[in-house]
């Protein structure tokens, strides 16, 4: 029980594997999920070649029995879940009247429903212990909806009313919950490419750099529980608000 252990679920090319370098830096064997666990070999031989520890998990977070059998499968093989981190997310642009159902429910399933079974699978292995942290990476869509973005405002709304009835819940348990708002673009390839000319006009540090954001969930992790974060929002100082 002596091995630390972050999981970290969306471990994608910028947050997710941010912070899971971030935590490997302190000592945590980082259990690293996502649908194609080929994309993560390179995220693995990174935080091995800088002396950390990793391990891939491939993860549809939206089913049960995939996310029942990684969690098990981490507290057997690995070690005791202390810190887990839901990034996971997708998103869907339509017009109201023409949104279909199945891509509303998809968003839904992957930003919320994934959240909660993660949720729900870690808090199970928690509680006895009495210790540890949950973290959900939210967006500006879980504070206002926007035009064409019902799918994505209502499944990061759900995320936020759900990450708060946990926190209301575990914190007495001595398991900090925090939800941590992401207000702005952040520094991705993806981005790059979609928004070249928010990179044209601001400077490198007018954008969320993911290793910044990683910074600011070890910070959570480490807070003192007579001052525990419950939501937090975190943009550039050049983000319009």
């Amino acid at each position: 029980m002596a091995n630390k252990v972050v999981f970290v679920v969306g471990a994608g090319v910028a947050t997710g594997a941010a912070v899971a370098r971030r935590f490997a830096r302190e000592g945590y064997t980082a259990c690293v999920a996502r649908r194609n666990v080929e994309k993560l070999t390179a995220l693995v031989g990174q935080i091995e070649a800088e002396g950390g520890k990793a391990v891939a998990y491939e993860l549809d977070s939206t089913q049960e029995d995939q996310m029942v059998a990684v969690v098990e499968a981490i507290e057997r093989d690995v070690g005791p879940i202390e810190v887990a981190v839901y990034n996971a997310a997708i998103g869907a642009r339509f017009p109201i009247a023409e949104h279909p159902a199945a891509d509303f429910e998809r968003v839904w399933r992957v930003n919320a429903f994934g959240a909660f079974l993660m949720g729900r699978e870690v808090a199970r292995r928690m509680e006895p212990r009495e210790k540890g942290t949950i973290l959900f990476t939210g967006a500006t869509a879980a504070l206002r909806g926007r035009s064409h973005l019902a799918a994505f405002a209502a499944s990061k709304h759900a995320l936020k009313a759900l990450a708060q009835s946990m926190a209301r819940e575990l914190f007495p348990k001595n398991i900090h919950v925090a939800h941590v708002v992401i207000d702005g673009p952040i520094d991705t390839p993806l981005i790059r490419r979609m928004m070249p000319q928010v990179f044209e006009e601001r400077p490198a540090d007018g954008v969320l750099d993911p290793d910044d954001i990683a910074e600011a969930y070890w910070g959570l992790h480490c807070q003192r529980r007579s001052a525990w974060t419950q939501e937090t929002e975190l943009r550039p100082w050049k983000e319009p608000w």
